[in-house]
């Protein structure tokens, strides 16, 4: 129990920058109080002690601001950052290593008791401020799920999830799509530096758009040419556009980077 307490306390060190020295964890993050908590509301929970354990688990959401049913499975090194206002449902399983931030709901879309409602987390995920995942599938070792994204189906092993409902930006060549490196192993809020896949989508068109408004200007310079060469006439339209008029830097600014 003291090595797994241990173990709590270093990664809180490892992956929190503002975390000084192991007193001020261990007095000082309810995130840590969380998950010792229930430790023990999870023993009373499994050893049929059902109300034992849910009122152990409603304390430590008095006390703490996070809630994690009695039933829920949590492995080692899970750190519960700021994580004020957190949900993890009774049939929820986070994977080693993981790291859960404030306002994150692992919630259940079935009323069906017995089955798995709630999301599994492989090891080394990071679910971003705000996130909610609904529903009982998994999300792989790895992967990330962006600040207020509403995942609703499964997310690989190194992906990102972003968006509502959440998209999928896959991993590279087994590497996770976010700013980690070799050198840093773990990325605070799951931040990515790849774009939303909308906005490549959106900005393909317009890239698309800008080239067509180009090459329609040539034509019809390439006619006026033609025309003031003839005899019969100008024969290009009086409302053609000879100049290009398409503002794709303007458009891929509303979009954003």
């Amino acid at each position: 129990m003291f090595s797994r307490i241990r173990s709590d306390i270093q990664c809180i060190l490892d992956r929190d920058p503002a975390a000084r020295t192991t007193w001020e964890v261990i007095t000082c993050y309810p995130g840590l109080h969380a998950v010792v908590v229930h430790r023990v509301a999870h023993w009373c929970w499994t050893h049929g002690l059902k109300w034992l354990g849910r009122f152990i688990s409603h304390l430590s959401r008095f006390f703490t601001g996070i809630e994690i049913h009695p039933g829920a499975k949590l492995g080692e090194r899970v750190f519960f950052d700021h994580a004020m206002g957190t949900v993890v449902g009774e049939t929820a399983e986070i994977g080693d290593g993981c790291t859960i931030y404030q306002g994150v709901t692992l919630g259940g879309t079935s009323l069906y008791k017995g089955a798995k409602r709630h999301p599994t987390l492989g090891k080394d995920v990071v679910v971003s401020a705000g996130a909610k995942v609904l529903g009982g599938f998994e999300v792989g070792d790895g992967a990330k799920i962006g600040s207020n994204a509403v995942v609703v189906k499964p997310v690989p092993a190194g992906a990102t999830a972003v968006g509502i409902p959440a998209r999928i930006l896959p991993s590279k060549a087994g590497v996770s799509a976010d700013v980690t490196t070799a050198d840093r192993k773990f990325t605070a809020y799951g931040i990515t530096q790849e774009d939303d896949p909308v906005s490549q989508a959106l900005r393909g068109l317009v890239d698309s758009a800008s080239s067509q408004d180009h090459q329609i200007a040539l034509l019809w310079k390439a006619i006026e040419q033609l025309s003031a060469r003839g005899t019969a006439g100008d024969c290009v339209p009086s409302d053609a556009s000879r100049k290009e008029c398409f503002e794709a830097e303007k458009l891929n600014q509303l979009i954003g980077k």
